[in-house]
């Protein structure tokens, strides 16, 4: 059965935007973004307040633990997340200067790989095991382009030639692939109809380190070759200091730290980014102990009256806890939300 929704012709047509035509600064563009999932049992805040922008032909980090909203954010760029229980809010969520909540079905069909696209983080769940990956990747291609089935075939086994799979494979099913060229063949749908924004939810979470830089070499590669902005999404600083140009540091569903590559990470300013990068083995010294952030992210059906890092923060003050952190940009790139950054003592004991 067919992963995707069908649209007749005159539908699809009526929707077709080309991203090549858009001239605006920020192919993202999203403000105060809240997401929360409401139950029975509770109300779950996954992301609160918000704001992200992307370029073109740049690539966005999205850095954060488990739980801190980082796939949340992405799925509601392209009206994913299931409502209910899910409700979305913001003030603006642009892709190429269109509003995504004003769209029509028909025209989020289009959207949603002619324009942006999504490499999800487990190619076992996002390949349908009872289609060729031939006919997986040709089938983008039909609902997207103006081609036949013939052509759409040629495509799909050029496109498995660009990702390093040779097109003869193309008849085969997902079972009969690594978890390596699984990512490849994802990847390969993923880009088969060239959008210009590629959003990438840990692409290399499953796969050992040999196959994890192969993909990361595919990525970059492809992603020069078509000119494609990209949002990579991912707990590894050190596909960050690989893959992007700016970065993101997600907590509790919020944003606590944003700049260039060069800002975060050579001039860190958040207490939790700080513990993130403290965390990680010091390769010059193998005696050294890891330091671990202590405790564990807030409970995220509870809003906290202050900074959610607070209860782990080892520079805390007293109004830490009952006031909530404002933006603080320390230049024109470079954000922090953080109360203490402006205490003296803050600095001592960092010892900056």
């Amino acid at each position: 059965m067919s992963m995707f929704k069908k649209f007749s012709k005159k539908q699809t047509a009526a929707a077709t935007h080309d991203p090549a035509t858009f001239d605006g600064e920020y192919v993202l563009n999203v403000e105060n973004l809240n997401v929360r999932f409401e139950t029975d049992d509770a109300t779950v805040y996954a992301v609160n307040g918000i704001d992200l922008k992307l370029k073109k032909k740049q690539t966005l980090g999205l850095v954060g633990e488990t739980g801190a909203g980082k796939t949340t954010t992405v799925l509601s760029l392209l009206n994913l997340v299931p409502d209910p229980p899910g409700v979305v809010s913001a003030d603006r969520i642009e892709v190429n200067g269109r509003e995504v909540t004003k769209m029509s079905a028909a025209e989020l069909q289009t959207m949603r790989g002619k324009e942006i696209s999504m490499i999800f983080q487990d190619p076992m769940t996002s390949l349908n095991p009872v289609m060729t990956v031939g006919d997986q990747i040709a089938e983008s291609i039909l609902l997207h382009e103006n081609v036949d089935k013939k052509t759409a075939a040629k495509l799909a086994g050029d496109m498995l030639e660009t990702v390093g799979i040779p097109a003869e494979r193309g008849s085969e099913y997902p079972h009969q692939f690594s978890g390596g060229m699984k990512q490849r063949v994802v990847i390969a749908i993923a880009l088969a109809c060239h959008p210009n924004i590629l959003i990438a939810d840990e692409p290399t979470t499953a796969l050992d380190v040999t196959i994890q830089a192969q993909v990361l070499e595919l990525m970059n590669g492809l992603k020069e070759k078509y000119q494609t902005s990209m949002v990579m999404i991912t707990h590894d600083l050190g596909i960050v200091a690989e893959t992007c140009d700016e970065v993101a540091v997600m907590y509790a569903g919020r944003i606590v730290e944003k700049g260039t590559l060069e800002d975060v990470f050579r001039r860190t300013k958040h207490p939790y980014t700080e513990g993130l990068f403290n965390s990680l083995p010091k390769m010059n010294d193998r005696s050294s102990k890891l330091t671990p952030i202590p405790g564990l992210v807030p409970d995220p059906t509870v809003i906290p009256e202050g900074c959610a890092f607070a209860e782990r923060c080892p520079y805390a003050k007293e109004s830490c806890f009952t006031k909530h952190p404002e933006n603080r940009w320390v230049s024109d790139t470079h954000m922090v939300v953080c109360d203490a950054y402006d205490d003296p003592d803050f600095h001592i004991k960092r010892g900056r």
